[in-house]
């Protein structure tokens, strides 16, 4: 056997969907354990047959269109509420058996009887890889069309829904890879079986991690933790925990401080952002900030930007201290993404898969959470102590910054750092024996 066909061998399928970015970035991290290093979209792959693809472009259409349509106070909340009810997450106390089958799941039953995923897993049957999905719709069609591989579901959120399990956990074979303990107990709820559950962590990017010792993390961190404690106050009290969990810090940051802007990938949040941006545009003309603002793969939303970057009058601080970041294609996004998180100080964002991103050392600002994940994932971020949710847009330009001279930013970062898992990626490779 080749030594290339002997690589390969121990790599898995690595599966995610086109909808939105919370389940590509998941499988994108985990692209190191990948078959020849691609993610394949369940939903958007080679010779994908027509009524497949229908009834995918229509599931995704129906929650863009409805994300963006939450705007609107009346009708929006409306068509926003027919969407929850396929994806609630029910309380979870008191404990309590949750595992008979919902509507949902229902669904996905009769649909899955009419074939659909079977081209899918037939086409990745004929190399049975341990398949590594983000979504659970993928695992369930490994499931009913008998994959013979191992089968494994990675949860993205701090809880999730009752869709997520099968309609007979118990005799479920598909393994879960938890980002925390309470997803453990929750699919435990849900019927699943304990020993198809296993506490990972959330697959964070290891370009952002480097080894298993943490030295691009703890690197960058001490970078951000000089320009997130202006006034030194955090660091005089706290210095020994510093020290323990990041090392020496350097004399000087490597960079000015930094906002990233990524509140969605539909860009439904978008109007919103340019509203802090005018209130910080001082701020930004005098080069005491920077600004990132993501658009992701949607040019639309860069256009959007773009046009009122200009109308604010910040045109000639682009590509300098505002930036704009757009791509063609996700792989492009998400490796850009990355790269200007390592120089990024305060993520900006909807509480979706990027709240496991606080792992890294990243204070939060909570935009609004869209849909019933991201209010579980909301709730987790503040009781951690790492995120606070955005206030008033006019007047960002003020309590930013008294967040930022009290250290709590400096504080809310460390508190990501030391409470929160980040060998996610390093657990699930150990996991499945890729080595």
């Amino acid at each position: 056997m080749s030594n290339d066909l002997i690589k390969d061998n121990k790599k898995a399928w690595v599966s995610a969907v086109d909808m939105g970015y919370g389940h590509q970035r998941t499988a994108y991290s985990l692209k190191s354990l990948a078959f020849k290093d691609k993610v394949i979209m369940a939903n958007n792959y080679e010779g994908i047959p027509d009524v497949d693809r229908g009834i995918w472009k229509l599931a995704k259409n129906f929650y863009e269109s409805i994300s963006d349509f939450k705007k609107f106070p009346f009708l929006g909340n409306i068509a926003f509420g027919v969407l929850e009810k396929f994806k609630k997450i029910l309380s979870f106390y008191p404990k309590r058996n949750l595992s008979k089958p919902n509507f949902s799941l229902k669904l996905t039953s009769f649909f899955l009887k009419s074939g659909w995923g079977r081209d899918f897993i037939t086409k990745l049957g004929k190399n049975p890889l341990p398949l590594i999905s983000t979504f659970f719709m993928t695992a369930f069609m490994a499931e009913f069309f008998n994959y013979l591989g191992d089968i494994y579901c990675v949860v993205c959120d701090v809880d999730i829904a009752r869709v997520w399990v099968s309609s007979k956990p118990a005799q479920s074979r598909i393994k879960y890879f938890a980002p925390n303990s309470w997803v453990v107990e929750r699919l435990k709820l849900y019927g699943a079986k304990e020993e198809n559950i296993f506490l990972t962590g959330y697959p964070l990017p290891l370009e952002n991690i480097g080894s298993e010792n943490l030295e691009i993390a703890k690197m960058d961190l001490g970078h951000r933790l000089l320009n997130l404690d202006p006034q030194k106050s955090y660091r005089k009290e706290y210095y020994p925990l510093i020290e323990k969990y990041v090392g020496l810090l350097p004399e000087e940051s490597d960079h000015l401080l930094t906002i990233m802007f990524s509140v969605g990938g539909a860009g439904a949040q978008k109007e919103i952002v340019i509203k802090y941006i005018k209130s910080l545009a001082k701020k930004i003309k005098n080069q005491e900030i920077k600004v990132i603002l993501m658009a992701g793969i949607r040019k639309n939303v860069y256009r959007y930007f773009l046009e009122n970057i200009k109308i604010i009058g910040l045109e000639n601080n682009l590509d300098k201290n505002i930036e704009i970041v757009f791509a063609e294609t996700v792989d492009d996004y998400f490796s850009q993404f990355n790269q200007k998180l390592r120089k990024t100080d305060i993520l900006w964002t909807k509480p979706s898969e990027l709240s496991f991103y606080t792992a890294l050392g990243l204070p939060i600002i909570i935009a609004s959470p869209l849909g019933s994940q991201e209010f579980f994932n909301r709730r987790w971020l503040l009781r951690l102590g790492s995120a606070v949710d955005q206030d008033d847009p006019d007047y960002a330009d003020q309590w930013i910054f008294d967040l930022l001279n009290s250290g709590w930013f400096a504080e809310a970062a460390m508190q990501g750092f030391v409470e929160v898992e980040k060998q996610g990626t390093y657990n699930i490779k150990k996991i499945l024996s890729l080595e």
